[in-house]
């Protein structure tokens, strides 16, 4: 067979490494069903549901060939799920599910025309609808594990406002990095001295919370209680090639190193481990920031991104209204991608600027 280049071939389609991440999601998956209980099963279930009939509705609406097999739609649901608390009203990541797929991706011309991510942009929808909803954040439900080591209302147990016993008894908790964002702010207010900031900072940083942060025995999102399964998945597909190592390697990086110099409340007394392992860093930077359509095509390109995301991410946590940066720093950075894509695309074997 004689054709033009590229000459390119390869066993995977689009569907097989669709399907792939899919797969490689389901274990992180389950650890947050497990951990939450029936309704994080909802969510996923919801999520995944009103994604794939969205995709359905707009390819009928648009006289397009319907592709749910090809499990863009499957993963960006579950994504999207991931994104968000165990407990968030059915309704509203049906809403979030439409909005990904409906005007994240299919008012653009569907798969492979998508400037952003889609899930990305359901979860930043619900967060600018329902911002109560989404950051009201879920203690696991199995008993004999731990929440991270962290009362639910750790500021005031440490700076003696509210009796320990209250805190036990909570049913909702504030995420490791939720608490952090508050201290800091109670700190530049005066509300707490700098003794009882360094209490709270010990224990957020302590081996345990560190632990249990990596492993999963925490409250807060799906895709943020257990960066061990996630990590796993993530070496998985860099292993089977369906994504490089620069973007999320350098993106969790940067967050980690920026973190530490500047995610205290002077310079160097942040926490490297803490800013990595906290908040949903490992879903974001192994399976958002390297969708193939809204990331960088040459390894300069992603190389850039991943920084700057990555500085986003610890710009945002420090200084932005929010505990976390994830989103909005995939999503900024997903905007100048084609600009990235410009300007380190490379020459030519051969070529010579002015050359004839």
């Amino acid at each position: 067979v004689m054709s033009t280049s590229p000459h390119v071939n390869r066993k995977e389609s689009v569907s097989s490494i669709m399907w792939t991440v899919v797969f490689v999601l389901l274990f992180p998956a389950a650890w947050g069903v497990y951990r939450f209980g029936p309704i994080a099963l909802l969510t996923i279930a919801v999520a995944v549901i009103g994604a794939v009939l969205t995709e359905i509705g707009f390819s009928k609406m648009f006289g397009k060939k319907i592709r749910v097999s090809d499990g863009s739609a499957v993963l960006t649901g579950l994504l999207l799920a991931m994104t968000l608390p165990p407990a968030t009203p059915l309704l509203v990541t049906l809403s979030g599910s439409i909005f990904a797929i409906g005007f994240g991706k299919m008012v653009f011309g569907g798969l492979g025309y998508n400037p952003f991510n889609p899930a990305l942009i359901g979860r930043a929808f619900l967060l600018a609808s329902w911002p109560v909803y989404t950051t009201t954040w879920k203690v696991p439900v199995q008993k004999g594990l731990s929440m991270a080591g962290i009362p639910g209302n750790l500021i005031e147990t440490l700076s003696g406002k509210i009796d320990v016993q209250s805190v036990v008894d909570t049913v909702t908790t504030a995420t490791p990095l939720g608490s952090l964002k508050q201290s800091l702010t109670f700190l530049q207010n005066g509300e707490i001295s700098s003794r009882q900031f360094n209490a709270i900072e010990n224990t957020l940083y302590s081996n345990g919370v560190l632990k249990n942060l990596f492993f999963g025995n925490i409250g807060g999102s799906l895709g943020e209680i257990s960066a061990f399964l996630l990590l796993l998945g993530g070496l998985f597909l860099i292993v089977k090639k369906i994504i490089t190592w620069h973007i999320p390697v350098i993106y969790i990086l940067t967050v980690g190193i920026f973190g530490w110099v500047f995610g205290g409340p002077s310079l160097f007394q942040g926490s490297f481990l803490f800013y990595i392992l906290s908040g949903g860093l490992f879903l974001g930077g192994f399976f958002m920031a390297t969708d193939y359509v809204s990331s960088p095509m040459f390894t300069k390109g992603k190389i850039i991104y991943a920084f700057l995301a990555g500085m986003l991410v610890v710009i945002i946590r420090r200084f932005g209204g929010y505990p976390e940066g994830v989103c909005y720093s995939i999503l900024i950075m997903n905007a100048f991608v084609p600009m990235i894509d410009r300007f380190t695309k490379p020459k030519p074997f051969g070529y010579v600027k002015g050359g004839e």
